[in-house]
């Protein structure tokens, strides 16, 4: 008797596993209404002559690196880097947080630049301003 329950109700559960189980797939205008991940991204691809956000950056090295950096607060502004090392250097070197403009050549703040992308590498210069940039590039 016990073995006769035992079947039927190990036989039951499959039977439900088996039916609740749908195998089949989904009709075309159920497919239909999936969204299509493989079109979605979360990078931003600039190119060269680009303006790229400071948290795309790596402030050490001067770079554009395609995701966002550390942030580094520092006298209530916040510099960017890519690792431990980065972090260290932009909190103890002021000559980390600045560079010089390559159109005016006066010495500015990163975090107050106006950064572009300059090669294909990932180099990015820092400008005082738009116009700065503008004119840098129409020389």
């Amino acid at each position: 008797m016990k073995n006769s329950v035992f079947r039927l109700l190990t036989g039951g559960f499959f039977l439900i596993a088996a039916l609740g189980c749908n195998t089949q797939s989904q009709p075309e205008n159920e497919q239909a209404k999936q969204p299509d991940v493989t079109q979605a991204t979360d990078k931003q691809d600039y190119e060269v002559g680009d303006q790229v956000p400071n948290e795309l950056v790596c402030m050490v090295n001067d770079a554009y690196m395609g995701k966002p950096q550390i942030a580094v607060p520092v006298n209530g502004k916040t510099y960017y880097g890519c690792c431990q090392m980065c972090v260290k250097k932009l909190n103890e070197q002021e000559s980390a947080r600045t560079a010089f403009d390559p159109h005016s050549g006066r010495m500015i703040d990163k975090v107050d630049a106006y950064i572009v992308l300059l090669d294909e590498q990932g180099t990015v210069g820092y400008f005082e301003s738009q116009k700065s940039y503008e004119t840098f590039k129409n020389k």
